[in-house]
């Protein structure tokens, strides 16, 4: 069989949302109108972003105080090749910028240009977002020189202080699946379930592992595996949660196939989460064939064979 490893894009993002508290909420709704806001601490060095809570006294941080959208970089690292998402889509230096009034420093994006044109000790102010809305996007970015950018309440497009934010999360990679992962997904894609063991004697795994581990020897032997097995575990999922694809309630169990040593989660369904238990046989109920991938979602869940309870000798070392 060919066993060249598998490999494939992967994409895994998320919206994160928040609630900011009082501190990050000030200086969220500072930024909206065009001002930055630090937090003093009990030393009476003003620090920006405002901490949530003093360092040394651990009370929450209660006294803000303005500080310029003008300042210093104090240190600088230049991004010749900007990734999606950053500041900017043309070359550009990540710096510490001290704020005027600052006693700390504010990472942010400089446009300068040319890494050329950038220098700690530099002065900088800010470009402000035409739309802001209440989040470190307001400002744009810092460019050389001095500013002269004031408050602007007046035009604040928000009525109510800054409380929830909203951050989006993206993590895009290649993965490339190891040799048993690669002929036990392209099993899968043959409607075949391929587990792994070290020899005639070893533990049969599904899916597999490189090694066996209790002793570290290769799990190179493949043995294919029946889709019918034996519910060791399970839960009754009834919380709803974002990009759930089943209502709740539904059956997650452990399912230990036939010939396999170790049981691997899916869903139960066919039947109502009350009569689930463990001890249950159960047999995969497959996608339509021009539906398979190389993914374990060729078989959508287990269901009930109608077989009496597997006895539990029989699978109490698998738990």
């Amino acid at each position: 069989m060919v066993n060249t490893p598998l490999s494939a894009p992967l994409n895994n993002a998320f919206d994160y949302t928040r609630s900011v508290g009082p501190t990050i909420g000030e200086f969220l709704t500072g930024l909206r109108r065009k001002q930055i806001i630090g937090g003093r601490g009990s030393d009476g060095r003003v620090y920006v972003p405002p901490p949530e809570f003093d360092s040394a006294t651990k009370e929450p941080t209660t006294d803000f105080v303005d500080v310029g959208s003008s300042g210093t970089v104090v240190s600088w690292s230049w991004v010749p090749v900007p990734y999606e998402g950053q500041p900017l889509d043309h070359p550009f230096a990540f710096a510490l910028i001290q704020l005027d009034g600052a006693d700390t420093a504010l990472l942010h994006a400089v446009d300068a240009g040319s890494s050329a044109n950038m220098s700690t000790g530099m002065r900088v102010h800010a470009r402000w977002a035409e739309d802001r809305v209440g989040d470190i996007h307001d400002v744009a970015f810092f460019e050389p020189g001095e500013g002269n950018d004031q408050p602007d309440s007046g035009s604040d497009p928000g009525a109510e202080p800054v409380a929830m934010i909203t951050t989006p999360v993206r993590l895009q990679y290649t993965h490339s699946a190891s040799a048993e992962e690669s002929y036990y997904l392209r099993g899968l894609a043959e409607g075949r379930i391929l587990g792994g063991r070290t020899d005639a004697e070893g533990k049969v795994y599904v899916p597999p592992r490189g090694a066996s581990p209790t002793d570290g020897r290769p799990t190179a032997e493949q043995v294919e595996l029946p889709d019918t097995g034996t519910v060791t575990t399970f839960c009754i999922v009834n919380v709803p949660f974002l990009g759930q694809r089943i209502k709740p309630p539904y059956i997650a169990a452990y399912v230990l196939l036939d010939g396999a040593d170790i049981a691997f989660l899916h869903l139960i369904l066919e039947c109502e989460p009350a009569e689930v238990r463990m001890g249950m046989r159960v047999a995969a109920k497959w996608k339509p064939r021009e539906e398979w991938g190389y993914t374990l979602e060729n078989i959508e869940y287990f269901r009930p064979t109608g077989e009496p309870d597997a006895d539990y000798d029989t699978y109490k070392h698998h738990l």
